[in-house]
């Protein structure tokens, strides 16, 4: 099938497959998968315009819901950290936009900007992982966490009755400066500030790389603020798919004012990539609660290292 915006032709199973599988697992951490769904279609299908971008978070807006639904049907929605999320990345996503089709209109470019990004984020979450001692054989609150509905699931208690005890998040303060609430037991605490600020950056390279900025500031509230990745996954993705609504409208409006570049995204194709999504994220958001949370904070670690990599050898070879 050919895909006249995109200039490609790929059998129309492929878009909806590839992306189920990439959201199955990506979507467990707070990511929509779009970040490495943008390799694949510069990489493999040769898609290497600035639509390719706009196409991908064409993807987000299909793909997103299903799996905030999960996430707000198993009262793990963390409304308060979406809004900050949101208010700081989608001015950063409109910058974003203009920087990519300005400045990084060559793939090339392009590829090394994103790399290095995605390097950092990426060795980041890798220290974390990897070099910070745990404390001594008491659980974590994640690890307490996959347990109880692990032994749940054994026990076939329904998901109504494990979201009346401790599976839920509890908003203790929210005020523009600050974020408390509950989850599991534990109370955490999240500078509003610093983490709209952080959004801000991030949003600028989310609307650079056209993922809208889940991909990143989910690894970022794992590993810098130290949230547990439970709590913080749905608001990525929520995040994630408003940002990239304002990001393909904004792309739309600016295409008949750079005629000789293509910019809009490629709708069929993002929507096939979407559909796959949509089913992909569901599952993901409905298997998360299962699988343990060092699992999961590897699978972005594997991701984000490897799409980096691929970069920046990319740019130097």
């Amino acid at each position: 099938m050919y895909f006249p915006v995109a200039g490609i032709e790929v059998n129309p199973l492929v878009p909806p497959l590839v992306a189920f599988a990439i959201s199955l697992f990506t979507s467990m951490g707070g990511v929509s998968g779009a970040f490495l769904l943008l390799p694949f279609q510069v990489s493999v299908l040769g898609f290497t315009t600035p639509a390719v971008s706009s196409t991908n978070q064409l993807f987000n807006i299909v793909a997103i819901p299903s799996g905030v639904y999960r996430y707000i049907k198993e009262g793990r929605m963390l409304w308060p950290l979406t809004w900050i999320v949101i208010i700081g990345t989608l001015p950063g996503v409109l910058v974003g936009a203009i920087v990519r089709i300005k400045y990084l209109p060559d793939p090339k470019n392009f590829k090394l900007f994103a790399g290095l990004v995605l390097l950092y984020m990426g060795g980041r979450l890798l220290k974390t992982l990897a070099f910070t001692p745990k404390n001594g054989d008491t659980p974590t609150t994640e690890e307490r966490f996959q347990q109880r509905h692990k032994q749940q699931a054994q026990a076939a208690v329904s998901e109504a009755a494990s979201c009346e005890h401790l599976s839920c998040v509890t908003v203790r303060q929210w005020t523009p400066t600050r974020l408390v609430y509950d989850f599991y037991g534990e109370t955490f605490t999240v500078n509003g500030v610093g983490l709209m600020a952080l959004s801000l950056v991030v949003g600028m390279v989310g609307g650079v790389y056209g993922i809208g900025g889940g991909a990143i500031i989910a690894p970022f509230l794992v590993s810098f603020f130290g949230l547990p990745v439970y709590t913080v996954a749905g608001a990525a993705l929520m995040g994630t798919f408003v940002t990239s609504v304002a990001g393909v409208i904004f792309y739309q409006l600016l295409a008949p004012h750079y005629p000789g570049m293509v910019i809009a995204p490629d709708w069929l194709l993002g929507f096939l990539f979407g559909i796959g999504g949509f089913a992909g994220m569901y599952c993901g958001a409905r298997l998360q609660k299962f699988v343990p949370a060092g699992f999961i904070k590897w699978i972005l670690v594997v991701c984000l290292l490897f799409t980096a990599s691929t970069y920046i050898l990319n740019f130097l070879f």
